[in-house]
């Protein structure tokens, strides 16, 4: 089952390395940030660069919840493994399903490529094909979207890299 953490902002990748140093990783299937690719200039270059996704969460997948929550409260600055009251709550087939259709087993979302028609978003190359429902905001300048996603009974706004090659009218 898929679970999230919650962590201080800019602390993921510092939590993942504690999970390692306090033996945590033996009650999970798999555990990781994920992370997309953006476009940003330096210098007159346009360079690529990974930032995080859910920024304050951690993504873990098990079968020993119990076992996993014992083990995780050795871990200093973890803040909680979210759900609903006092439960534990995994996510659900859905939430599962959006984060793969992004991220895919490298847990990247790939820079995707598109065009606007009239006040309509179409991409065309990348992980946010057939996901421009999700597009709520576009900065063309900094070659970014902003997407809504639900997860966990609420909706997260996430930044993806999505260049807009031309405009139509």
């Amino acid at each position: 089952m898929w679970y999230v953490i919650q962590v201080s902002t800019g602390k993921e990748e510092q939590i993942l390395e504690m999970i390692i140093k306090y033996g945590v990783q033996r009650y999970l299937e798999e555990y990781f940030v994920p992370k997309y690719e953006r476009k940003r200039k330096y210098l007159g270059q346009w360079r690529t660069e990974r930032t995080v996704l859910f920024p304050g969460y951690i993504f873990i997948i098990t079968e020993d919840v119990e076992g996993l929550y014992l083990a995780l409260k050795q871990v200093p600055q973890l803040t909680k493994l979210l759900g609903i009251g006092e439960k534990w709550t995994p996510m659900t087939e859905e939430d599962i399903a959006i984060i793969e259709a992004l991220s895919g087993k490298e847990r990247l979302v790939k820079h995707s490529e598109g065009y606007i028609e009239g006040n309509k978003v179409i991409v065309t190359d990348g992980p946010l094909v057939g996901m421009e429902a999700m597009i709520r905001k576009i900065d063309r300048h900094k070659r970014k979207a902003f997407l809504e996603v639900p997860m966990l009974g609420r909706t997260l706004t996430v930044q993806v890299g999505l260049e807009i090659v031309t405009k139509c009218e």
